[in-house]
């Protein structure tokens, strides 16, 4: 009986085809903040380890960081930027290296 109601009612129902309107993600740069200890070889290695720079570009962040307070090491969705943040933040302390790291929204 079932099926039967199934089948007398579906003919009644005017079906559209919906296509929902998603935005893209929102964006967050994980950025790395200077201080006076950390060296700048472990700060190339950071971002050439974690965040797959090459040794040149990954100098040229190290010296905006550097030279500029801070330096931009990628742009993410927020869980990947949140989770790059905390693995970067405890491989510094585990090393002994204030070496910090945020998320910042871009929107």
């Amino acid at each position: 009986m079932s099926d039967e109601y199934e089948e007398d009612h579906i003919g009644d129902l005017a079906v559209e085809n919906a296509k929902p309107k998603l935005k893209p993600p929102a964006k967050y740069q994980v950025v790395i903040l200077n201080d006076d200890f950390t060296p700048m070889e472990f700060v190339v290695d950071v971002l050439v380890r974690f965040f797959g720079h090459n040794p040149e570009s990954a100098t040229v962040i190290m010296l905006s960081v550097h030279q500029k307070g801070k330096g931009v090491c990628g742009v993410f969705t927020k869980d990947i930027a949140e989770t790059k943040a905390m693995i970067v933040n405890e491989f510094s302390k585990e090393n002994n290296h204030p070496l910090l790291c945020e998320v910042e929204s871009l929107d």
